[in-house]
């Protein structure tokens, strides 16, 4: 019994980490100021239904649900991530440097970088 909570608690901490603790290393760039000259590729990982409404040119659109099914699509394995939110760029940012690819920089598009 007591090994079952063990188990759940640390099962529990690791799902928290890896979708809220922020991810270190990884800069805020603005893609409209043009502070995006070192990546290869741009890598749009907002949902079909946010990504269409304010497109990103030149961006292979890969939705966060679909990176496992889809990252061996990607050209480069150095990328430019651009999320709507933290959860999204920090669960993206995990997975792709999981899979052996250099995240230069992302761009969040709910807020400004500072």
């Amino acid at each position: 019994m007591i090994t079952a909570i063990a188990l759940l608690i640390v099962l529990l901490v690791v799902i928290l980490y890896t979708r809220y603790f922020p991810v270190f290393g990884v800069p805020c760039k603005d893609l409209a100021n043009g502070q995006n000259k070192h990546s290869n590729t741009i890598v749009d990982i907002r949902d079909y239904n946010v990504s269409t409404k304010n497109p990103v040119n030149g961006a292979i659109v890969i939705p966060t649900a679909y990176l496992k099914r889809f990252s061996d699509e990607i050209p480069s394995k150095e990328v430019h991530i651009v999320a709507a939110n933290q959860l999204e760029k920090n669960v993206g940012v995990r997975y792709l440097r999981k899979k052996g690819f250099k995240v230069n920089g992302y761009t969040l598009t709910d807020c400004q970088c500072q």
